[in-house]
């Protein structure tokens, strides 16, 4: 029923969103048997978790949860093998010629582990989409209205359009965002901006605190996933121009420097993505109160935070980022 969909929609030209319920290991499999090569292909598994992140093909979920509390061994064992097979018919249609790339929950990495020699054939999509736009120091921004009112998160949809009224991909965002994603919990919004636009908006959000536009305070901050913050070598820093994959020193450098420019809160956490072991990420919040002390410390934080984005590819090579840099006047001593 699910391809009759697919085949309905190709016919007609309308894009549509169909989900199908079934295991990846299994149901890969089956559509490579019947020919079928989808023009994209990527994976969305908590594979950095093999006991409790994937379910082992020929199990239900809840015969999964009694093999894992029975012999969480096993479990793991049938996960990686599932994984395998997972990663096998990925690999299978990258060769057919579909467009094949990694989400990057470490699933090429339980596959090798596995004994799947060529399972980093296919990139992950960091390396192969995003780092342009690390370059530019941009990445994940997020925000929260404290008051719990959806009206102050509408307010500040509305400031980010009138800042940057020729980005069309944010003029899309937020638009469809408004209409079609629910709140839960706090009000919230996310949206991609890169050096020099996170402080310009980090600013006006605390104008409209101050002004009482907004009814209380906003608290801003990102995904792990970002520019300047992260060492993980299957992730965000996959296939680095200098071969810097591994090197530590940027998300404890970023860390400090947001330290330094007075965020409010600072984090620095291990595993996030691809699990323990295999990457290290710093994060931070900044509270926007309407104080002018909050607009001193918004500036420095939001200003610092994405140009460790932009250094940490300019000494890693990009031109990109050097452009960038020259662009913004974003100091960069290893540049001079």
């Amino acid at each position: 029923l699910a391809l009759s969909w697919v085949d309905e929609s190709l016919a007609a030209g309308e894009a549509r969103s169909i989900a199908l319920i079934g295991n990846a290991a299994e149901v890969l499999p089956e559509l490579l048997g019947r020919g079928i090569v989808p023009d994209v292909v990527t994976d969305q598994t908590a594979a950095h978790d093999p006991l409790y992140g994937y379910i082992p093909a020929g199990l239900s979920p809840e015969e999964a949860r009694r093999l894992r509390e029975r012999d969480p061994d096993a479990c793991q064992e049938r996960s990686l093998a599932s994984m395998t097979v997972h990663v096998q018919a990925m690999l299978a249609w990258q060769r057919k010629g579909a467009v094949v790339f990694d989400y990057g929950n470490n699933l090429r990495q339980r596959a090798y582990d596995n004994g799947v020699e060529q399972a980093f054939d296919y990139p992950g999509f960091v390396p192969a989409y995003i780092r342009p736009l690390f370059c530019e120091g941009k990445g994940p921004f997020r925000w929260v209205a404290l008051s719990g009112d959806p009206e102050d998160i509408y307010r500040t949809d509305q400031a980010i359009l009138e800042l940057f009224p020729d980005d069309d991909h944010l003029f899309r965002w937020i638009t469809m965002a408004r209409r079609h994603v629910e709140f839960q919990g706090l009000p919230a919004r996310i949206c991609w901006l890169g050096y020099g636009e996170r402080a310009r908006a980090g600013r006006k959000f605390n104008e409209l605190v101050a002004s009482g536009e907004v009814t209380a305070p906003v608290v801003i901050g990102r995904d792990h996933l970002d520019s300047g913050s992260v060492a993980s070598p299957n992730r965000e820093t996959e296939a680095m121009k200098d071969g810097s994959d591994a090197i530590a020193d940027w998300p404890v450098l970023n860390a400090l420097i947001n330290t330094a420019s007075g965020a409010t809160w600072v984090s620095y956490h291990h595993g996030g993505g691809v699990g323990i072991g295999y990457s290290l990420h710093a994060g931070q919040v900044i509270v926007a109160d309407g104080t002018s002390e909050a607009a001193a410390r918004l500036e420095r934080v939001l200003t610092n935070d994405p140009g460790m984005g932009v250094a940490r590819h300019v000494d890693a090579g990009y031109e990109e980022a050097v452009a960038v840099a020259k662009a913004r006047a974003v100091k960069i001593p290893m540049m001079d």
